[in-house]
């Protein structure tokens, strides 16, 4: 008997398509054994002192999600009125969680126990939002405009943008961009 009529066989047939189906790729499940968690944003209790900031510093670093701040007074009427748009873009609309969410607290700068935080984020007017990342102020993305703060479609871009960049850290990234990269010349176009 040759290859050939082995193949015409009617068992052989049923065979092979049972092989097939037995050899057929599984579907995926990612290997773990928890559940997976959806990334939400969080809304944080106001800082009234130098240590609970930086606790939620700590926190959001290693939560790998940025941590937006409004600085804020108890006198401050503008205030009251930036701070109901974005806890409604960021708890109702959940803005920001596709992107990886974010956190959000509202520094009280008229507190006794504050200290001069402010100063040393260079924060000099209120209302100001300063979004955080691995623990340092992003000061270039500082919003100290009340119209910009008023916009809702720039603020929805805002913390989208914030969002986005949470899992960003420094150092390392290459030859141009490394620690040392501009020091030596390394990154210098030719």
């Amino acid at each position: 008997m040759s290859i050939l009529s082995i193949q015409k066989l009617p068992w052989t047939r049923l065979l092979n398509t049972q092989a097939s189906k037995a050899f057929a790729p599984l579907p995926r499940k990612a290997f773990t054994s928890s559940a997976q968690l959806r990334l939400q944003n969080r809304i944080y209790t106001s800082v009234r002192s130098p240590d609970e900031l930086s606790s939620l510093l700590l926190l959001s670093s290693t939560n790998r999600t940025p941590l937006i701040t409004l600085w804020t007074a108890s006198w401050c009427s503008s205030c009251r009125t930036i701070r109901p748009l974005l806890l409604s873009l960021i708890e109702k609309e959940a803005i920001g969680e596709k992107e990886g969410g974010v956190g959000y607290a509202e520094v009280k700068i008229d507190s006794p126990n504050i200290g001069s935080v402010a100063s040393q984020y260079f924060v000099n007017s209120i209302p100001t939002l300063l979004s955080f990342r691995a623990q340092e102020a992003v000061l270039e993305e500082k919003v100290i405009s009340l119209a910009e703060m008023k916009d809702k479609e720039f603020m929805k871009l805002w913390i989208e943008n914030e969002a986005r960049r949470g899992g960003e850290r420094g150092g390392g990234g290459g030859i141009s961009t490394g620690l040392f990269g501009g020091l030596f010349g390394l990154g210098e176009k030719k």
